[in-house]
């Protein structure tokens, strides 16, 4: 699957994308290294886009907490 990612302001995240028929939210690290975040809900991919600190949330809510695959 690839998701059409949005470029986000962050000293840790890249860019963001999610497709909500699959529940997957992709993440692209500035290292260049690239997750998919499996079952996470709409609300939380709409709330770490509002967040102050993507990475922050990140951490906190998805990381961890959800089953992850990393892309390529």
């Amino acid at each position: 699957m690839s998701t059409d990612k949005t470029g986000v302001a962050s000293t840790n995240l890249r860019a963001v994308g999610y497709d909500a028929p699959s529940s997957t939210l992709q993440v692209e690290f500035l290292n260049g290294s690239e997750y998919q975040y499996h079952g996470v809900p709409g609300h939380l991919y709409e709330q770490l886009m509002q967040a102050p600190s993507k990475g922050s949330f990140l951490h906190a809510y998805i990381k961890n907490r959800y089953a992850y695959s990393r892309v390529g």
